[in-house]
Order: C-alpha cells, then sequence, then structure tokens
C-alpha cells in the first residue's frame, strides 16, 4: 500500500474522534504484515484519564483480532474543523507500538499530500523493557 493511501485513510478515521474537551482530532491508521489496515481515533473522556489516543485504538484493535506483526501507521491530527497536519504518537503510544513493532517500523506523519516518514526507533530510541524487536 502506498504511504498517501494509507495516510487518506487515516484522515478518514480522523473524521471519526470524539474530541469534546481538547477539539484536537487524530485518526491514525496501522497497516497489518496481511494487509488489512486497522483505523482508530481519539476517543476523549471527562476524567480525562480514560482518553485513549487514536494509535492505541488501532493497534489494540488489531491485536484484539489477532494481528501481531505490522509494516506501517500514518498519524494525521488537528483542531476540528482544520486541515489535518504533522502529528506525532505520544510517549505511550510509542511505547504500545515498540511492544509489537520493531526499531525500523515505519511511522508515516502529515496528511495525505504531505507525508513524513520516521522510524519508531527515531522517535523511541529507548524503548522501555530492553531493545525493541
Amino acid at each position: 500500500m502506498k504511504d498517501v493511501e494509507l495516510m487518506r485513510i487515516a484522515g478518514e478515521a480522523r473524521q471519526k474522534a470524539y474530541a469534546p474537551y481538547s477539539g484536537f482530532c487524530v485518526g491514525a491508521a496501522l497497516l497489518g504484515e496481511s494487509g488489512k489496515v486497522y483505523t482508530g481515533c481519539n476517543i476523549e473522556n471527562t476524567a480525562f484519564s480514560p482518553t485513549v489516543c487514536a494509535e492505541r485504538t488501532a493497534i489494540f484493535k488489531a491485536v484484539s483480532e489477532g494481528e501481531r506483526s505490522f509494516s506501517a501507521i500514518a498519524v494525521t491530527g488537528g483542531k476540528a474543523g482544520d486541515a489535518p497536519s504533522y502529528c506525532t504518537p505520544c510517549g505511550v503510544c510509542r511505547q504500545v507500538l515498540a511492544e509489537f513493532c520493531g526499531a525500523d517500523f515505519r511511522v508515516l506523519l502529515g496528511n495525505a499530500t504531505d507525508v513524513r516518514v520516521l522510524t519508531l526507533g527515531e522517535l523511541l530510541p529507548e524503548a522501555f523493557g530492553g531493545e525493541m524487536k
């Protein structure tokens, strides 16, 4: 799958975000080694700590369906009503990704017309628990 297509799918997932408190909507599209794409959006909660990021929503969906190997994730975000833009995963999401992905795992950031590609190792050089896969 082309990077721009995965980013486009992340943009569609962003439209489903539930962000009444921050107004910051994030979408993610996780590409499994199987070729299946798992989407996620951020889901806020008035108590804040139960809030779940788009990236974790996508990876938890994938793992709950039996997928354990991944090729890439696309992440896009921005204020509701604004065009999506460059948005990096938070530290918790980076650590969750490190549970299943190696340092060379591709993380696509931006939107369907402007994609920046980093590796998980660049985003999380010293993952908790030892070396990344």
